[in-house]
């Protein structure tokens, strides 16, 4: 995996127009996405989740913001530049088995087609639709039509049709929304080893909520922003005396969540939290040992504030605040002297 981002989110907008109605599906998203990396993206219904795949595979264009994919201004490119893109760059694996591949298509055909439409007829093609088809363990079912596979062989099939082009981005909308928890891991096993195999940047949309121990990183989006992510990290294990030898892991996997802030600095802090702490329409912010303290506070009037774990002060009262305001102010003056 290269460093540097090979996707590059900046303060995305898109807003749909139905009649006179304007729906905002992604208010100002941010997100960078490193190249070959498995990225999984879960959020509730209307969040905007698949608004942004449709963005990023070049389906849609986004209402203002920045969009950059493998150094593409998505938003500057002509309509021939953008479906170029669509055909050589993206692949795309839908929820649908039948939206991904042709039924009266045997595997292998359906594999060779891109790669037909693209110009590469002939011998390569054949290659290469047998390549993708052993990749995804499928190469005993080359000559099988769509209705003589199971499910699970259909969204098969469809990965290898998606990377026919051998693109550099490879997007998944939902594709284990129809199939069984066993069947789901088996296809998630696929998208790992493709995505080390060839390096491909990928991107799964999921309502899993278990998609975490099957991908990189996940990142939530909530109201159309980025609100959270969570990071897969795999540690050596640690020793357990009850365990012999053979019987002790060799890895162990550690998930870190972490509350995501924007390119203008906005916190989402997320429902349950808010709710639990009692944070409203204001907070209060000092500075703590660890880290900065978020304090909910009630407004009681037009002359006092209460701050909870804090204290009660009037209009005229002359105390010292310990806001963050403050505290900034005085290290500031400090440095001076």
């Amino acid at each position: 995996m290269s460093e540097g981002p090979f996707i590059i989110c900046d303060n995305l907008v898109k807003i749909h127009k139905i009649a006179d109605l304007e729906v905002v599906a992604l208010q100002g998203l941010d997100l960078e996405v490193k190249q070959g990396e498995l990225l999984g993206i879960v959020g509730a219904s209307g969040s905007g989740k698949s608004t942004l795949l449709n963005i990023l595979g070049g389906l849609d264009r986004p209402s203002a913001g920045r969009v950059v994919v493998g150094g593409r201004d998505l938003l500057k490119m002509s309509n021939n530049a953008l479906t170029n893109y669509r055909r050589t760059q993206v692949g795309f694996v839908w929820q649908q088995g039948a939206r991904n591949v042709i039924p009266y298509l045997s595997s292998e055909a359906n594999v060779e087609l891109p790669m037909i439409l693209a110009g590469h007829a002939g011998g390569a093609a054949k290659r290469r639709a047998g390549e993708l088809l052993e990749a995804v363990d499928l190469s005993h079912r080359r000559h099988h039509y769509l209705g003589q596979l199971s499910g699970g062989e259909q969204q098969r099939v469809a990965i290898a049709v998606a990377l026919a082009n051998a693109p550099s981005l490879l997007l998944a909308d939902e594709p284990t929304g129809e199939l069984d928890s066993s069947t789901a891991l088996a296809i998630y096993q696929v998208f790992r080893d493709l995505c080390r195999k060839y390096g491909v940047t990928t991107l799964i949309v999921s309502h899993d909520p278990k998609i975490a121990r099957q991908v990189d990183r996940v990142v939530a989006i909530r109201d159309g922003k980025l609100a959270g992510e969570t990071v897969r990290q795999v540690r050596p294990a640690q020793a357990a005396g009850a365990l012999t030898a053979k019987e002790q892991p060799a890895h162990e996997e550690h998930y870190e969540e972490y509350a995501v802030l924007d390119s203008a600095g906005r916190l989402q802090i997320p429902k349950e939290l808010r709710e639990q702490y009692g944070i409203k329409e204001r907070a209060q912010l000092e500075p703590a040992e660890a880290g900065i303290l978020v304090k909910a506070v009630v407004r009681q009037g037009t002359d006092n504030v209460d701050a909870k774990a804090g204290q009660v002060e009037s209009a005229g009262a002359v105390t010292e605040r310990r806001g963050l305001k403050d505290w900034l102010s005085r290290r500031w003056q400090k440095s001076k002297s």
